[in-house]
């Protein structure tokens, strides 16, 4: 049945706002907010639980604009429901230093619940929202207190799910049985380029069907109706065995005279078209920006509701907490952002040191693990290789949501989607666990992690050619140059079980803000001497020369233990050789300049890096009369000591590099 009049100028005035701000700007995309606009009121006016007064509300429902070039469909919402956003920031969409980015970016907007525009990443990040609910509603809930109780939302559309992530993020969530997890897909049947039917023409509700999901499809004679969305929502809502997708065939650039085509996807409509398009839909022409007050206090009072739930869902948790002391206190601690006071970190010595450092990762990583309980995570199904699994904290799965080992499965792509979602959530620190070479798979929502500076650890294992006869596809080359150039991302490749102990100790710091890439090693590595590993500080002098140095080995990881073996050949031949262990670029980078001027002293020029992978980047450390030693190509395979030898990397063939690059003289 036709929408009652108020409804549809509800509606329209979301339309319009997001219409007139992408005119205004002559930048965006007006045609999705134009079609989609009906199905977003929908789930605000009638299902979301938010509070624009405290966009942080543990409990609130999550909302993912997964389609982030509709943008704007997000910030008229915002907008009108009282979020800390006015007319004027929607006017200043685009612009520089506004709160109203091209795409939205969480934690720059409030009620932006995830930095998307990268097509599929919002489907991932949902993913892992709902994850997050599911495993904190069965470590917190208690009898009829359930002080974790929301659903989590996704609004996507075409492109979304063409990208390979969806199918990734999708298939897993059918697997865990997310059941508070609702994606609306916006069927509009039109990308950037043309219509989808020239490269899609997928059954979205078959292939959702495939995957484990509940599944509704509203016809196009039904895009618009609140009554047929509301109840296609409200029925989602009841199937708690599996998450849902409700289909949804709507009109890109609906009323407009650009409607169902790919003009309207991702350009200004033009002056005369917003015009034609207000007259069709009986908006007023003038003036832009127009809200009528009816409309505005309308939407206003959505958010007063909204802080009445809050309310009443702060008294469920007052009540709870009275009776859950110890718990509460748990999770506020969590929430707060602090650590447990004294963590069981685990002990190195010559006698357990002489470990691969993926083991000693996994030996950390097992020590603190009951006594911190927000951490979570797993890999891509290499959990026996990456010694990432928790003992004995249990898998998370269907009827077992307490369990804090995530199998994602092989899907590297939406394991860091999910897991940016988890942190996103709030609650618990998420990590997740591949090789590194497959860096290369999850690498775009690491990126996302870094820009949106979220606090997760992600765990590289097998992180040279020295992992050996895998060969060059499984051998990373240039993963840490890459990791390196990110901003935001603290990349720490130890050299020993100390140094990871102390990686580990710097990355569950919620202090330290952004994710953290820890780069560990296959094969075994012996223990370098208890010490201060100054981690910390990026680099640290390991070992020194007799008097000032007139040569520094700057190593990391492996090839640590290699630098301190050349240095016992340099010393023997009458080189003063300094070795500096530079485990994390980004951490040296910002000490003060007295303390990298003490590591590496200005005078001393002659400086040879070590490191098994691409030489890219390294100059910044040893200067213009420096000598960086890598592999500038791909590996190979053969057993490790085979590799080793063709390329380079043993003690004799490093002393003697060091030898004639330098012309240093033997004594």
């Amino acid at each position: 049945m036709p929408n009652s009049p108020a409804d549809e100028q509800r509606i329209n005035a979301i339309r319009f706002l997001a219409v007139d701000a992408v005119q205004h700007a002559n930048s965006g995309h007006p045609g999705m907010p134009l079609g989609a606009a009906a199905a977003a009121y929908t789930l605000w006016s009638r299902h979301l639980r938010f509070d624009p007064h405290d966009p942080h509300w543990f409990d609130r429902d999550r909302f993912v604009l997964s389609a982030g070039h509709g943008s704007m469909l997000l910030y008229a919402l915002l907008y009108l429901t009282g979020y800390d956003l006015s007319l004027d920031d929607l006017r200043a969409f685009r612009q520089l230093h506004s709160k109203t980015p091209g795409h939205p970016e969480a934690r720059h907007t409030a009620g932006v619940e995830a930095t998307t525009g990268p097509l599929g990443q919002g489907v991932g990040n949902a993913v892992g929202m709902a994850i997050a609910q599911a495993q904190l509603a069965a470590t917190y809930n208690r009898g009829d207190a359930a002080i974790v109780d929301h659903y989590t939302y996704c609004l996507a559309g075409d492109g979304d799910l063409m990208e390979g992530i969806s199918q990734e993020a999708i298939s897993l969530a059918g697997h865990l049985k997310l059941g508070k997890l609702v994606v609306l897909y916006d069927d509009n049947r039109v990308s950037l380029a043309g219509p989808t039917d020239i490269t899609y023409e997928d059954d979205a509700c078959a292939r959702f069907d495939a995957s484990g999901w509940h599944t509704q499809l509203v016809e196009v004679s039904h895009g618009n109706d609140v009554a047929a969305l509301d109840e296609a929502i409200r029925i989602a809502k009841n199937v708690t065995d599996r998450p849902s997708l409700i289909a949804i065939r709507t009109h890109i650039g609906y009323g407009s005279p650009l409607q169902d085509s790919f003009k309207a996807h991702g350009e200004p409509l033009g002056p005369q078209n917003v015009a034609a398009t207000k007259e069709r839909l009986g908006w007023p022409v003038e003036p832009p920006f127009y809200v009528p007050d009816d409309v505005l206090a309308f939407f206003r009072e959505l958010g007063v509701a909204g802080g009445r739930a809050r309310a009443a869902w702060q008294q469920t948790y007052d009540a709870w907490k009275s009776s859950n002391a110890e718990l509460a206190a748990q999770l506020e601690r969590i929430l707060d952002g602090k650590l447990p006071a004294d963590l069981p970190w685990p002990t190195f010595t010559a006698e357990n040191g002489n470990v691969a450092t993926r083991d000693a990762g996994g030996t950390v990583m097992n020590a603190i693990a009951a006594a911190l309980p927000e951490l979570v995570g797993g890999s891509a199904d290499l959990d026996p290789s990456t010694k990432t699994y928790l003992k004995g904290m249990g898998d998370f799965q269907p009827g077992s949501y307490a369990g804090r080992n995530i199998h994602f499965g092989v899907r590297e792509h939406a394991m860091a989607a999910a897991s940016n979602g988890i942190a996103l959530h709030g609650g618990l620190m998420p990590f997740c666990a591949t090789f590194f070479n497959f860096a290369d798979y999850l690498k775009p929502s690491l990126r996302l992690a870094a820009l949106t500076g979220l606090h997760e650890i992600y765990v590289f294992t097998h992180d040279s050619v020295f992992l050996g006869e895998d060969g060059p596809t499984h051998q990373p080359i240039e993963q840490l140059a890459m990791l390196r150039a990110m901003p935001n991302l603290r990349v720490v490749r130890p050299a020993d079980a100390l140094e990871t102990l102390e990686a580990w100790k710097l990355a569950i710091d919620p202090q330290h803000a952004g994710p953290w890439a820890i780069v560990l090693t296959r094969q075994k590595v012996p223990f370098l001497g208890a010490r201060a590993a100054h981690v910390d500080r990026g680099a640290y002098v390991i070992a020194d020369a007799d008097g000032a140095p007139e040569l520094i080995l700057i190593a990391t990881g492996s090839e640590v233990a290699l630098a301190l073996e050349s240095k016992k050949l340099l010393d023997a031949r009458g080189v003063r050789t300094r070795v500096v262990s530079l485990p994390c670029f980004e951490l040296f980078e910002a000490q003060p300049q007295s303390y990298r001027d003490e590591v590496l002293p200005p005078g001393c020029t002659a400086r040879m890096s070590i490191e098994a992978a691409t030489t890219f980047g390294w100059s910044r450390w040893v200067g213009d009369r420096g000598y960086a030693f890598g592999i500038d190509r791909f590996g190979l395979s053969a057993p490790l000591a085979d590799v080793a030898n063709e390329l380079g990397f043993t003690p004799e063939r490093i002393a003697q590099r060091a030898l004639d690059r330098f012309a240093l003289a033997s004594r």
